[in-house]
């Protein structure tokens, strides 16, 4: 292993606190997918490697806070921005049959009132097009619903 690579193995509660509360938060910016995956390295935005060594038990979540065993760094999961495609409809059941064809697809989306956003794939564009849906595309973070299996989700 790698002198100075930082082993983050322990997720801290929203309630806990940290021995030394003047630690340094680094932020570590994952992509939707970079959520689930509870192992491997990654890199901090000041450019720290780590290592994720985190027991499988649920996605990350922007927000989210690691530790080491020692409790020495502190570690702040954010979403990084992705190239999304951001669909808009003229009506809710344009948008609600929009949803119905990308998950029926299994395409992870996030959801809102009204427009839907999903990772940028030009075959799916093309397919929304031919819907008469409005697309634009964007840059931002992605935070997909986790979906009806989510409690018993395999990182």
């Amino acid at each position: 292993m790698d002198v100075g690579l930082i082993v983050l193995d322990h997720r801290l509660l929203p309630e806990e606190s940290l021995p030394d509360a003047t630690l340094a938060v680094m932020e570590l910016p994952l992509s939707a997918n970079q959520r689930t995956v509870l192992r491997g390295r990654r890199r901090t935005a000041c450019g720290r490697d780590v290592l994720l060594q985190l027991p499988r038990e649920r996605a990350l979540a922007p927000g989210d806070r690691l530790t080491n065993s020692l409790r020495q760094v502190h570690v702040l999961v954010t979403a990084a921005p992705e190239e999304l495609l951001l669909v808009e409809a003229a009506t809710p059941l344009a948008l609600l049959e929009a949803a119905y064809h990308l998950g029926n697809r299994h395409v992870a989306l996030e959801l809102h009132e009204h427009e839907l956003l999903l990772l940028n794939d030009s075959v799916l564009a093309a397919m929304l097009n031919g819907r008469g849906l409005k697309l634009t595309r964007c840059c931002g973070p992605f935070r997909p619903e986790g979906g009806a299996y989510l409690a018993h989700q395999h990182a």
